[in-house]
């Protein structure tokens, strides 16, 4: 039997996508080892490999845009909007390449998070595509309206071709896609004892008073850190490697380590909406406090499930960048449902992905 391969293709844009697709191969890799594993995406090697530990292909390429911003809450429309033209404009040039990499390579199985043009390229390379995600990007570019709507009927295009998708929760309707599977929470898990990272890091506090700050891959470009000195006796823990030097204040540079790995000694994650990092505290139970973002559609289904399912605190920006951070002092409030959040999104992907290529 010839060695089952899989094409694994990225989006383009922040970390979230790769960190989150990472964890499916890497229970791919951990249950079925025979698998060669392609990593199609511009995501840095190091970010891959601090999720997968077998071998893998990496192969930089980018097939969409995602959004162009400054930060992980600053985006830029024109910028975004020119990309895209031109991406659509290479299109068939693009899809030509990788089908011709794809059969020469004899790629079993395309899985993708979720450029749209992965689904036009393994249909032209007649291999079956599944993708991974709780929105698409044409529900993104919809709601901005103007040429960013005909851009949304082309991906939507794109996204009719896929054969299988696997709709993680706090999903939108994600209507573009024929055949919908609902599947759980992927994610890390962590990977270091918590008297280890404690003693590795010097952590004195209570669990209680021990916040994680995390922005995603792009970060904030100005965290009010000055308020970190009316908590004194606080915790804080960033992987912002330009934060400033604050005593309550413990910066990760080294990338061993990675967030959901310190969230299990934290009573709270302070963040942006992000399915990744809402995904992993929610995993492990692990309260969330998120500033909102109104002008990125996923930002309200993230919160609105976050809220249904998790102790939580939801704030304006201002409140953020403009207070003086009184939020942490206030108790948290309890979800609102009783709905209960299947965690098996990992296993789930991992097995349906080792049965065909297996099968074949």
């Amino acid at each position: 039997m010839p060695q089952p391969i899989l094409y694994v293709a990225i989006t383009n844009h922040g970390f979230g996508h790769a960190t989150r697709t990472a964890s499916v191969v890497a229970e791919i890799q951990r249950r079925c080892p025979d698998i060669l594993v392609m990593m199609v995406t511009t995501a840095p090697r190091w970010l891959l490999e601090s999720y997968i530990d077998g071998d893998f292909i990496h192969r930089p390429r980018g097939f969409d845009v995602g959004v162009v911003q400054s930060d992980s809450i600053k985006m830029d429309r024109p910028a975004t909007l020119e990309k895209l033209k031109h991406i659509q404009e290479q299109a068939r040039a693009t899809i030509a390449a990788e089908v011709s990499f794809i059969q020469q390579n004899r790629v079993g199985l395309v899985l993708a998070d979720i450029p749209p043009l992965a689904a036009a390229i393994a249909h032209a390379a007649n291999v079956p595509c599944w993708m991974m995600s709780n929105f698409g990007w044409d529900f993104i570019y919809r709601a901005w309206g103007g040429e960013f709507e005909e851009m949304a009927d082309w991906i939507g295009e794109c996204f009719g071709q896929c054969d299988r998708l696997f709709r993680l929760p706090f999903y939108e309707p994600m209507s573009a896609f024929p055949h919908i599977e609902d599947t759980g929470l992927t994610g890390g898990s962590p990977r270091f004892a918590e008297a280890e990272l404690r003693e590795t890091f010097q952590l004195k506090t209570t669990k209680e008073k021990t916040v994680l700050l995390t922005f995603g891959g792009l970060g904030l470009e100005q965290i009010p850190y000055q308020n970190l000195e009316h908590f004194a006796d606080w915790q804080f823990i960033t992987f912002d490697r330009n934060a400033p030097d604050l005593p309550n204040l413990v910066k990760i540079g080294d990338r061993r380590y990675r967030p959901v790995d310190v969230m299990p000694l934290c009573s709270r994650v302070v963040s942006k909406p992000g399915f990744s990092t809402f995904a992993e505290a929610c995993r492990l139970n692990v309260p969330i406090v998120s500033i909102t973002r109104r002008d990125f559609s996923e930002a309200e289904v993230l919160l609105n499930g976050v809220a249904d399912v998790s102790a939580h605190q939801i704030m304006e920006p201002d409140e953020f960048f403009q207070g003086d951070w009184g939020f942490l002092r206030s108790p948290l409030n309890p979800p609102r449902t009783q709905k209960t959040m299947a965690k098996d999104g990992n296993e789930a992907i991992a097995q349906a992905v080792i049965d065909y290529l297996m099968s074949r």
